[in-house]
């Protein structure tokens, strides 16, 4: 078929082979082009142009596992991070870097960006940065650098940017759910349900299409922790099963892609029978085992994230998630992070100050990431939720708490794994 691929300064590229391009005629919309060319075949997206920032030159020495901790900036060391998903999709390069250089400054040593951006329809992506899109008519990646609807450029300047003040990237490359597109896109382009996506061909084969190029594209990148396979996976209903073969397949194949960075699911954390009491948390309801899935040899570290408000848990059952899960990484020799947690309780240390001190005193989890991290953006946009820690140096606000306090004490720590 033919494939449509957005590219920088708003052309529009027609590719009709992997190694033929052409021009969009003079004249014609991409809604003119589709109806006249698309058929039920679909083809691999060719990459976009080459990133017009610098990738790959710096960033220090990759990050690596070190036992159950990992080596960072050529040490072994527990430290602490958060969680910025919008920083890719705002518009802002000084937004950019002001956010980086206060990571940097907080001494926060990883934060959490989205590696995704898909919508179906084009001409109403639902967000003024987007990514690709997945429909009847095939796939193409959005390249544009200024246009109305920015594209992959924005990610790459986030990526060129950490390099440059030496904060790491976790970057997941699908979300479970809706917001900037999720699993649900893929599906609705290929014509399944959310459950079927795991085992849908079409589906895996364009997601596989998106893996490629986003790992391709920096995997030459220091500035990159690691790649995770999905925000908070979930098949509800579905035998634990079905994600951890699709788990297997695809943790492999950015392996085969890239087998230096690391691989981490990017999933809750959810526990299935025989752990725990049966309740939601370990029922294996949401189709996750997370000891299972820890063990395949193609995941690097296990991830799981912290919401008992959410979950129908008090605040105190919080302690033990931590624990089980530093105990399950303690028995397979992998380190276990704490990807998310947070609450909308004020003030934010009433809840998230004794997660943090079981980390720092109870367990040999190798790092922790708050959810989210804020500050004040130009043009007034506000990409956060009640979660949000505030930015600011005031002692003994959350953020100094929080934040600066606990980073330190992260970095102070003996870096040896023992509970």
């Amino acid at each position: 078929m033919k494939l449509l691929i957005r590219v920088a300064l708003t052309t529009l590229l027609l590719v009709s082979s992997l190694d033929s391009v052409t021009a969009l005629p003079h004249g014609q919309s991409l809604e003119d082009v589709l109806d006249k060319r698309a058929t039920t075949a679909r083809a691999t997206p060719t990459a976009c142009p080459t990133p017009t920032v610098p990738i790959g030159a710096g960033g220090g020495p990759l990050a690596t596992r070190s036992g159950r901790l990992f080596q960072i900036q050529s040490k072994t060391q527990y430290f602490a991070g958060t969680n910025t998903w919008w920083l890719g999709h705002i518009q802002s390069n000084a937004d950019v870097d002001n956010v980086l250089a206060d990571l940097a400054l907080t001494q926060l040593k990883v934060t959490r960006v989205w590696g995704f951006g898909n919508a179906n329809d084009a001409a109403n992506p639902g967000s003024g940065v987007y990514y690709q899109v997945l429909n009847s008519t095939g796939q193409y990646f959005n390249c544009d650098s200024n246009s109305e609807f920015l594209g992959i450029p924005r990610l790459d300047y986030v990526i060129s940017a950490a390099e440059k003040k030496g904060v790491k990237i976790v970057l997941p490359l699908l979300n479970n759910f809706d917001d900037l597109g999720g699993i649900d896109t893929y599906a609705r382009a290929f014509g399944t349900d959310h459950n079927g996506f795991y085992t849908n061909a079409a589906a895996q084969a364009a997601y596989k299409a998106w893996i490629k190029f986003i790992v391709n594209r920096y995997k030459s990148s220091a500035a990159i922790f690691s790649w995770e396979l999905c925000n908070e996976p979930r098949c509800s209903g579905c035998a634990t099963s079905v994600i951890t073969n699709w788990v297997k397949n695809i943790s492999a194949y950015i392996k085969s892609l890239d087998s230096t960075h690391m691989v981490a699911i990017g999933d809750e954390g959810w526990l299935a029978p025989p752990s725990g009491d049966g309740s939601y948390a370990y029922s294996g309801y949401e189709g996750v085992d997370f000891q299972t899935n820890l063990g395949i040899s193609t995941i690097d570290y296990g991830s799981f994230h912290l919401y008992p408000e959410q979950w129908g848990y008090n605040y105190t059952w919080g302690n033990t998630w931590i624990t089980q899960h530093n105990a399950i990484g303690k028995k397979l020799g992998k380190p276990v992070v704490l990807e998310e947690y947070g609450s909308t309780y004020t003030p934010k240390t009433t809840i998230a100050k004794p997660y943090q001190d079981t980390v720092l005193q109870q367990t040999s989890v190798a790092y922790d990431s708050f959810w989210q991290f804020a500050t004040t953006l130009s043009n007034g946009v506000n990409p956060y939720d009640n979660y949000a820690i505030y930015y600011n140096q005031t002692t003994g606000s959350d953020y100094d708490v929080l934040g600066f306090k606990h980073a330190a004490a992260m970095l102070a720590k003996n870096p040896t794994a023992t509970l």
